[in-house]
Formats: C-alpha cells, structure tokens, sequence
C-alpha cells in the first residue's frame, strides 16, 4: 500500500510541477491530480496501523501505562524531529530566495508528528478497546473538521493555526488527523484476527470499504447539512469517508496481491513502500527544487508522462541502494577496501 500510494504521489507532483499551463484543463492532468490527493490519506493511515502495532507490542510486554504513552510519544517525537529537519534542508537548498518562514510550514511530517503525540494518550488502553476509541476519534476529527474552519482564527498565531484549521496549503489537525486514526483503528483489529479468520477480515474489509464510499457520497449529495458552511475539497467528512473507504479496498486488494500472487517474491511496489520516507524527502527537492527548472510548467501531457516514469525509475533505484547497501558496496570494491594489515 505504501508503495502504491508513494508511485501515485510522484507521479501526481511531477505533473503539478512540469506540466505547462495550457496542458492543465486536459483528462489526463485533471485524473493525475485527483489521484495525487490519496496519498497522504494512505501514509497516514499507515501510520496509524503501525502505531497501533507499537501500541500493542508494548501491551503484550507488560509495560507499565506510563511506559507505554513514553515510547508512543517517542515515535511522535522522532517524525516532528524529522519534519524540521526536512523543512531546515529545503530552506537552507532554496537559497537565497526562500523566507525563513518556510521553515514552519506544516507538512504531512508535521500532522503525523501532532496526531501520533495526542493519540499518545490511548496507549493506556487494551488492544481491543483501542480499535473502538481509535475509530470514535476518526469520526469525531472528521466531524469537527467544519466546525474548525468557522473557528474564529483571527486572534490566533498563524503557527497554531496552521497546525488546527483546514486549509489548502497545509496538513492540518482537522480533517487529516481522522487518517490516523482509523488506521490505529484497524492496525488493532489486525492484531486481534488470528490468523486463520484474516481472510474473512478482509472481506469484510473490503465490503465495509465500498459500503463507506456509497454511503459518504449519498450524504455529500443531499441538498440538506447540519453545518452552515462546509467545502468538500477541504474539510466536507464526506470526502474523508469517502477516502477512507477507498483505502479499505485497497488494503484488502494489497493483501490479497500479497497471498495470491507475489508472495514472498520480489516487488517493486513493496520495494518502494519499505522507503517510503526517503523517497518522498528526496523527491519534493528533486521535483520542487533547482535541480530540474528548465522544466518547470514547460512540458506537455507526453514530456511530462515520461518524466514521471523517469523520477519513478530513480527513486526505485535509489530505494534499492538503500535496503541493499551491502551489496551495492561488493559492487563496489573501491567502497570496501582497507589497508593491508600485517599477517594479511
């Protein structure tokens, strides 16, 4: 699933960064952009089911309940350390052009760092009451999502702002936070299936995830709403439903994919999901950044289709270069020498 999600994000950020203006009202651009919106859904729903794993392995050591939010809290800790870091190295390589106030511009890294620390809490509980709260969470967040945009902000310190209210430019607390957690959610449910009743899990899965869409798209379309104002591209819980629903499947396609075809062979879906991280950082700089500018906005529908193929292909290659470093470096004999010792 994250190898899936990371091939439809760099696909839909080298077309959002290349594509020239003229080329932009056309099918081909316009799919491109509404796939490019899943993503993020799927790293942090992600996330959340590997929260929950964490969660749950410290339940099963008898860890005390402080212990247990301790070592939650570290792992949030760890993501908005790696989310300064992230934004500190695109400011200090958009030099001398980027403000220093792109050095707080709430990332995905950012929301997963706040989620991840205020879901810390629910490590308290047992395993199954986890997956009943955490799915209680997601519904309230997604819930909330309207009314955090007619919060009256104005007296607010842009920063926090950033963090809680829905917008465009930004993965705020409210709607994204819902992501994570209905993966810890589902994360704790996993942990509950043996495995002999995992199949039937997923089957269900998958129908609960088509009965989610149909249902979220019935209730976006009715004349009638309980909030006085809601945009559905930016804070409808229509659309996070919707999308939620849409991960389900998919999950339980990939886990069929899993079983019934690769198995334990190779995949280069799999293989871009184990670096899923390394290769969104080093992507943003190399689409976004310098390094390609006389291409930026420049390119048709065709240029920029090859184009995507090409950075898909180099991020495969660097994820290979990083899980497989030891044999990169045999490949490499200069990499490995060492001086000669006496008795050699």
């Amino acid at each position: 699933m994250r190898g899936l999600a990371a091939v439809v994000m760099l696909q839909g950020h080298v077309y959002h960064s290349f594509t020239a203006p003229a080329w932009r009202e056309g099918s081909v651009y316009v799919l491109s952009q509404f796939l490019g919106g899943m993503p993020p859904a799927f790293f942090l729903f992600l996330t959340g089911v590997t929260y929950a794993f964490l969660m749950d392995s410290c339940e099963r050591k008898q860890m005390r309940p402080l212990s247990r939010v301790t070592a939650a809290l570290r792992r949030a800790g760890y993501l908005f350390v790696l989310a300064y870091a992230f934004r500190l190295q695109l400011w200090v390589f958009g030099q001398p052009s980027s403000p220093w106030t792109d050095l707080f511009k709430v990332d995905i890294l950012n929301c997963m760092g706040l989620t991840l620390g205020v879901m810390s809490l629910l490590a308290v509980f047992t395993t199954a009451d986890r997956a009943r709260l955490c799915a209680l969470a997601g519904c309230a967040i997604a819930a909330l999502g309207p009314l955090a945009s007619a919060f009256p902000w104005a007296g607010v310190p842009p920063f926090i702002k950033a963090y809680l209210a829905p917008d465009l430019n930004y993965f705020s607390f409210f709607p994204w936070a819902a992501f994570a957690a209905f993966g810890m959610s589902i994360g704790s449910l996993i942990r509950l299936v043996s495995d002999e009743h995992t199949e039937r899990m997923m089957q269900w899965t998958a129908i609960g995830g088509v009965a989610l869409v149909l249902a979220a798209r019935f209730f976006a379309e009715i004349p009638y709403s309980v909030y006085p104002r809601s945009d559905f591209w930016l804070d409808s819980p229509a659309l996070t439903f919707i999308k939620t629903g849409v991960i389900l499947i998919v999950m339980a396609v990939a886990w069929a994919w899993n079983q019934f075809s690769v198995k334990g062979n190779w995949s280069w879906l799999r293989q871009l999901g184990a670096t899923s991280l390394l290769i969104y950082w080093v992507h943003i700089e190399l689409v976004y950044g310098r390094w390609l500018w006389m291409w930026k906005e420049n390119l048709n529908v065709a240029q920029s289709t090859v184009l995507a193929i090409v950075v898909i292909g180099l991020m495969l290659l660097l994820s290979l270069a990083r899980t497989r470093w030891n044999q990169v470096r045999e490949w490499l004999p200069g990499l490995t020498a060492r001086p000669v010792q006496a008795g050699d």
